[in-house]
């Protein structure tokens, strides 16, 4: 996949999940169902539920800044910012714009993508080919998720599977082998209904009528998800794996979209893989949409499930529909060597200094603006003018 002798290699990971856990024996005092049901339909025993002053890009924010400081990238050094997420703080800005500017990334470019679960794919090989082209040195590629705040808890079907929490990655050029060595992006909109947050966008824009109906919460068609599912997953890593010009016995671990116990299986089968070959923590985290594969890439590397020169498989399916996979050579040894203390008393000044920077600028917006209005209730003309 690499242009030009340059790949984009993985060199920092940061996740970050919230306190509060909400166990099956919760759940089950809410709707008809139980902690048996859920445990064996899905694997999922808890999911993390975000704090009432957490959000999407909080909790991006905290991913983001443990990677950059396994990477010692400072957030300047930064060309580009994607944030993956189905639940963005809002239509717009983009959660990565907030991002940006509370990690004071001044030289970054940041810009939000939809793409539901497979997000974090797509945005690691579009960082990815960026880098290999010689666009850009680095990305910071999070993938983030409150879809707390979009389930029915009412709806057992679907209130049982998902949870929030954020994962990042640092990618950076080198002229060494190795980084994502492949991807692909697959689309199929005709099953767009089967998986979908009906009201809250242009076609039916929030309402007295819409929130009546409950429109503004996730609906899911379960079983046709799931045969979609375990078909796309199994033939976009069969995919990667020969663009990489490996075989499945080159690679280590297959780090699969966290949707469910039962679809990660299933895939496996197809795949003919060894359990101890594929990744799960489903079982902590539930369905965290395009958060699910960083955690999990995180998770197994602090494991130590991820070793230098080993080749990982990213692969997942998401809303849209979309699936997407990518082929990656790990470089990075774990544990990383600690920063000295200077190191992480000048990353902490980094962040005091970006937060007080964002606010300075803020108050100068706010100084200007009412300096352009007393010209204009004077009668003077403005600067502009």
């Amino acid at each position: 996949m690499a242009r030009n002798g340059r790949y984009a290699h993985i060199v920092g990971w940061g996740m970050y999940v919230p306190a509060h856990r909400r166990t099956n024996d919760e759940i089950a005092a809410m709707v008809d169902t139980s902690d048996e049901w859920i445990a064996t339909r899905t694997g999922i025993k808890e999911r993390r539920i975000a704090a009432e002053h957490e959000s999407t890009a909080t909790m991006a924010l905290r991913a983001g800044e443990a990677a950059l400081e396994i990477a010692s990238l400072a957030p300047e050094a930064l060309d580009l910012i994607i944030v993956a997420s189905a639940t963005p703080d809002y239509l717009f800005p983009a959660s990565a714009c907030i991002v940006q500017d509370k990690l004071g990334a001044d030289h970054a470019g940041a810009f939000d993508l939809s793409a539901a679960c497979s997000g974090f794919v797509y945005g690691l090989s579009l960082a990815a080919q960026a880098i290999e082209t010689g666009a850009i040195d680095t990305a910071l590629v999070i993938g983030s998720e409150t879809l707390s705040r979009f389930v029915d808890w009412k709806d057992r079907k679907t209130c049982i599977l998902f949870g929030d929490g954020a994962g990042a990655v640092v990618l950076a050029g080198r002229n060494q082998r190795g980084g994502v060595l492949s991807s692909t992006l697959r689309s199929d909109g005709s099953g767009g209904e089967l998986l979908l947050v009906p009201a809250g966008g242009s076609r039916h824009p929030a309402s007295l009528e819409t929130l009546a109906n409950n429109q503004h919460t996730i609906k899911m068609l379960g079983r046709e998800v799931f045969r979609f599912a375990t078909r796309a997953m199994a033939d976009a890593a069969r995919v990667v794996v020969e663009k990489a010009g490996l075989t499945f016995d080159e690679v280590a671990l297959v780090i699969p979209h966290q949707a469910n116990s039962r679809i990660i299986e299933t895939a496996t089968r197809m795949l003919r893989l060894p359990e101890e070959k594929v990744y799960m923590n489903v079982e902590r985290y539930g369905n965290t949409s395009s958060a699910s594969i960083p955690i999990a890439l995180c998770e197994a590397v602090e494991e130590g499930r991820v070793q230098p020169g080993d080749n990982l498989v990213l692969v997942g399916f998401g809303a849209g529909l979309t699936w997407a996979a990518a082929a990656v050579q790990w470089a990075v040894p774990w544990p990383v060597v600690p920063q000295p203390p200077q190191q992480r008393v000048l990353w902490r000044a980094r962040r005091v200094f970006a937060r007080l920077r964002s606010g300075w600028r803020r108050v100068g917006r706010r100084i200007w603006g009412a300096l352009r209005w007393l010209q204009g209730k004077r009668g003077q003309p403005s600067a502009e003018e």
